[in-house]
């Protein structure tokens, strides 16, 4: 079973660990405490958790799942096209667009946007884990 400290789950809430302790002290996640006394979340439990927040902000409203809300760093326009980069937590999200659709959204570095992911191959690695000779 994997366990994880409150930091470690608030890293991979994208929120702060005083938040993650405020929803288990509310009861809204599971912990409990290790021969130490530091409070541990299971990862099921974890898992679940991130469902339910995620399917609170998602709510079905599209076939695109992957939904990454950040705020607007850089864009690059020429005459007809426009590279718009959104961090999104520690993530970076570079999207090329048309201008038109760029200007018609205002989007402007310090504008908040969501990066909307559609797409059929999507790599999934597991930190510490070495990729295998000759395989995806």
């Amino acid at each position: 079973m994997t366990m994880f400290r409150i930091s470690e789950a608030a890293a991979l809430l994208g929120v702060s660990s005083d938040t993650v302790r405020r929803w288990v002290d509310a009861g809204r996640l599971a912990a409990e405490r290790d021969e130490h006394g530091r409070r541990l979340v299971n990862g099921a439990d974890l898992a679940a958790f991130a469902r339910a927040q995620i399917e609170q902000v998602d709510g079905g409203r599209s076939s695109a799942r992957n939904r990454l809300r950040g705020i607007v760093t850089e864009v690059i326009k020429d005459a007809v096209m426009a590279q718009v980069e959104i961090a999104a937590g520690p993530y970076r999200v570079v999207s090329l667009m048309s201008r038109q659709a760029a200007d018609e959204l205002g989007l402007e570095p310090g504008v908040v946007a969501d990066a909307v992911i559609k797409s059929t191959n999507v790599v999934v690695e597991v930190p510490g884990h070495e990729r295998m000779a000759g395989g995806q």
